[in-house]
């Protein structure tokens, strides 16, 4: 999902969520929940984390809530992190106030964040164009054709496009967020927020799982939830696609047609993403060697390791390891 290689960030840990008429609350409180709660265990360089209005009405939040910002107009511009957490519509105008306040935040260095609808305020403000970004599925297609020069990737549950980073649907907002911490604290304390939030650190798979598609019948669904539990267990192992279907007793395009039904990936692509899952999970936590790493994890060797990583997450295996191994 990421693609950048600084995934270093300044070290500005100034966080401002946006407030606005017609709030998506879930969204906003994903921000307050991961950067605006106190983490003693962080140390003194724990995000400082505001709200902050720039319209000036009174603003009803969904679920019939009226809301007060905490911060000003300077904490916006002292803001490093600016989150933009989902809109009111996609047909919603932006205001040109909202535009031009993230236009200048960008041109002064913050990094910009957008969560689920949020990235219709981004594309507005044009700090989308020529960039990879990603939003709800259901949004993607209206918001692709309506900003062509926006590179739009419906698949990801999040894109980090170094100063500018966008999540699908209002849960992958956490993935994303989640991911922030990771690139600014590490993986350790990252690990922390993520089981305070009984989530995971970093969440398998695209927002394509949850695209709507026919679902297996429950016989040949428990069939194939058999074999993603065996291929798991044997990473190691070769894996082909006609001794999988032979294995759950398919043709070879009932079967491909059926995972990548339960799956949204193709057979071997989705092998290829567990693998490199575990190849990061070691990388993180061991000091196995890459060649060790390749064996164990079936990619055969330190050469594809590397290849496959760096098309997958845009950096190196050495450079992840040097940011995120625990206990570093």
């Amino acid at each position: 999902m990421p693609k950048n290689e600084n995934l270093c960030f300044p070290t500005n840990r100034h966080v401002v969520s946006l407030v606005y008429d017609g709030l998506c609350t879930f969204e906003f409180g994903i921000t307050a929940e991961i950067f605006g709660l106190a983490r003693p265990e962080a140390g003194p360089d724990w995000y400082q984390f505001k709200s902050v209005s720039l319209e000036d009405q009174v603003l009803h939040a969904c679920g019939g809530l009226t809301v007060a910002a905490t911060g000003t107009v300077v904490d916006l511009h002292r803001a490093g992190t600016i989150i933009v957490p989902g809109w009111r519509g996609p047909d919603a105008p932006v205001p040109d106030q909202i535009c031009d306040a993230l236009v200048s935040a960008h041109r002064g260095g913050a990094r910009i964040i957008s969560i689920c609808g949020g990235a219709f305020v981004l594309a507005a403000a044009g700090l989308l164009n020529g960039r990879r970004a990603t939003t709800h599925w259901r949004f993607a297609e209206g918001l692709a054709q309506r900003y062509p020069t926006i590179e739009m990737d419906a698949s990801c549950l999040y894109i980090d496009d170094g100063d500018i980073l966008t999540s699908a649907g209002s849960s992958a907002g956490i993935d994303l967020c989640l991911h922030v911490v990771r690139s600014d604290f590490g993986a350790e304390l990252a690990n922390t927020v993520a089981r305070r939030l009984v989530m995971y650190s970093h969440r398998q798979g695209g927002q394509s799982q949850f695209i709507e598609r026919p679902v297996p019948v429950k016989r040949e669904a428990d069939r194939l939830s058999s074999i993603l539990d065996y291929i798991q267990a044997n990473l190691h192992h070769p894996h082909r696609v006609s001794s999988l279907a032979r294995h759950a007793g398919m043709s070879e395009r009932t079967f491909q047609r059926r995972f990548r039904s339960l799956t949204g990936l193709p057979t071997l692509k989705w092998i290829l993403r567990e693998r490199l899952e575990q190849a990061r999970t070691l990388l993180e936590t061991t000091s196995a060697a890459p060649d060790d790493i390749a064996r164990a994890t079936g990619l055969g060797s330190a050469e594809n390791l590397r290849l496959q990583f760096a098309r997958q997450y845009g950096v190196s295996p050495l450079i992840y390891r040097n940011r995120f191994a625990q206990g570093r």
